[in-house]
């Protein structure tokens, strides 16, 4: 490989680190203009093992905007990334697939639950597990999510804290 080829190959690693953050941040901001536009035109997402909904990235921004509306504190953090990027005899080609692990804290709405020594703060709905990104690079060489699925493993739910029912 050569220098150019490994700077090439580091660069569209962290192009690709920061459409993942962009996803993460987008949707803890709720700023769906910003979800949509991470995604190809004939992008999906698929939320199922969560509960949720699969479909076009458009559809599916309208599922969450409605269903996060309840939690208006939360909070992901995508870690242990491991990326694959399409290697075409010896360069990078322009798909790349990433698995990675997520820890979502959410805060329902504020006296949504309240209980005894509730003060407002903690989170009371916890998931864990993994998203699957499936990307592309568009024209100009920059990278969006084609597909991405959630993988949910687990999550701690204590909307009975303090009442004897969590």
């Amino acid at each position: 490989m050569t220098q150019r080829v490994e700077l090439a190959t580091v660069m569209d690693r962290l192009a690709i680190d920061a459409v993942i953050t962009g996803y993460a941040v987008a949707v803890d901001d709720a700023d769906w203009s910003a979800y949509k536009a991470l995604f190809t035109p004939d992008g999906r997402a698929d939320y199922r093992s969560a509960g949720g909904i699969e479909g076009p990235a458009a559809e599916v921004a309208g599922w969450l905007e409605e269903m996060l509306r309840m939690f208006p504190v939360r909070q992901h953090l995508i870690v242990n990334r491991r990326l694959r990027l399409e290697e075409l005899g010896g360069y990078t080609g322009d798909s790349a697939e990433v698995q990675a692990d997520y820890l979502n804290p959410m805060r329902l709405e504020r006296g949504a639950v309240a209980g005894p020594g509730d003060d407002g703060a903690a989170p009371n709905f916890v998931t864990g597990g993994r998203y699957t990104f499936g990307l592309r690079r568009a024209e100009g060489s920059d990278w969006q999510v084609h597909r991405v699925a959630v993988h949910e493993k687990w999550r701690r739910t204590d909307l009975g804290r303090g009442t004897g029912t969590g």
